[in-house]
């Protein structure tokens, strides 16, 4: 595909374009030319957009797909599709399929399911058999054949030597390990954010402390072992102050915050609608507030949708019953710039890449093409019309947004939402 981007602003630090207002050649996937005016040329076809903005492409390094297995929640054909629409070059697809993507074979088959798309996959493998917490996964196998990562999505490792172990283990061959943090004995039945509101509406609490626990041992376990940690979506103060710590101290720990943490707190519990049930619970606005600092000040490295399609059986059901979970690709960039900066949404959509490892070409000439597309002018509510995946639980349906994803362009195709 031939493509001239007219007058597009972008925002890139790492290119010498950097908050220029240009055009941009794009042929085969490849940067051709980027010049104040660029001449038509045969074979090209003009992309007139209103106010565009261009960046890197956007990473969300936490993404669940349903397929295989759970095609009702949603397939990895249109789940790419909703991410390119969404602004995401790039997803880091999470192992909790049927059957759990936990060997070589399963990470293979979701590469090739996702071949033609303009969205690249990236699959996270399973740190353990089944995610069940019992015996490590074919790591290395699944390493091989593409897998980015290592980790139970949403579940703890309970068995400390294990993943004392796991950490060992991957060191040689430089992998990552996704360390989830809930004590479930600690959070027990519970179902909210331990606090005045779970008081008030008679939901059983899960306490911060149930993070902040295995966040510290998580973190003395990787002191003693070496190698690489990512801790997904924190939750807790107390948690951003463990990690912070441990940076100081020159452990290789990263950690990610959820686009709904920053947003939304556990006031919105009130009229028990399961759409604002996730894991970790919704926490109160002091502990939203804290996030947001630390985006602010690089201790949380990255943002994800955590995007977590549910089919209605298990959501439209009583609140202590309903699965956890929200998706959250079509609403992530228009939510976070009500609360962030555009260049620190941008950063922190793009960060993701160096931790798992995987390129992230600037916008500069002879450069492959990896681009997101928006744009930072208008404010509109959030509706069922604009869900594009096949489930529709989105925690952020009638919230205000400010600004658009726009679309991609990226394995030389372009999509536009």
């Amino acid at each position: 595909m031939k493509l001239i981007l007219r007058k597009a602003t972008v925002i890139d630090p790492q290119s010498p374009y950097h908050n220029q207002v240009l055009d941009i050649k794009l042929a085969d996937g490849i940067i051709e030319e980027i010049a104040k005016d660029i001449d038509v040329a045969d074979g090209y076809k003009e992309v007139v957009l209103e106010h565009l903005q261009v960046s890197q492409g956007w990473f969300d390094s936490s993404v669940c797909l349903g397929e295989p297995g759970f095609e009702d929640r949603e397939t990895i054909s249109n789940g790419l599709e909703v991410a390119a629409k969404s602004g995401f070059t790039a997803i880091a697809l999470q192992p909790n399929t049927a059957p759990v993507l936990d060997n070589q074979s399963q990470i293979n088959f979701v590469k090739y399911k996702a071949n033609a798309s303009a969205t690249s996959l990236f699959p996270i493998g399973a740190l353990t058999k089944n995610s069940e917490g019992t015996d490590l996964a074919e790591l290395f196998d699944m390493k091989n054949a593409g897998a980015v990562a290592f980790g139970d999505y949403n579940k703890n490792v309970t068995n400390a030597n294990l993943l004392k172990i796991a950490l060992q283990y991957v060191q040689d061959f430089d992998g990552l390990v996704i360390a989830f943090a809930q004590d479930e004995k600690i959070a027990g039945a519970g179902i909210a954010n331990e606090g005045e509101v779970a008081t008030r509406l008679g939901l059983k609490g899960i306490p911060n402390l149930a993070e902040e626990l295995i966040i510290a041992r998580n973190l003395s376990l990787l002191e003693y072992t070496g190698g690489k940690m990512h801790i997904p979506t924190v939750s807790t103060p107390q948690s951003i102050q463990l990690i912070k710590e441990a940076k100081a101290k020159g452990q290789q720990v990263t950690c990610s915050v959820t686009v709904h943490h920053l947003i939304l707190t556990d006031e919105m519990l009130s009229g028990f609608d399961t759409r604002y049930k996730v894991c970790p619970p919704l926490r109160t606005d002091s502990d939203r507030q804290a996030l947001i600092d630390a985006v602010l000040d690089g201790t949380i490295d990255c943002i994800t949708s955590d995007h977590n399609p549910m089919d209605i059986e298990h959501k439209k059901l009583e609140f202590d019953l309903a699965k956890n979970g929200t998706i959250g690709l079509e609403s992530a960039f228009g939510a976070l710039l009500t609360v962030l900066p555009l260049e620190v949404v941008v950063q922190k959509l793009t960060a993701a890449k160096s931790i798992f490892n995987i390129p992230s070409p600037s916008i500069n000439v002879g450069n492959i093409a990896a681009i997101s597309l928006f744009t930072t002018k208008g404010e509109w509510q959030f509706t069922k019309e604009n869900i594009l995946s096949k489930s529709k639980n989105s925690a952020f349906l009638n919230t205000q947004m400010k600004g658009k994803a726009l679309g991609i362009y990226n394995n030389g195709q372009l999509v536009l939402s």
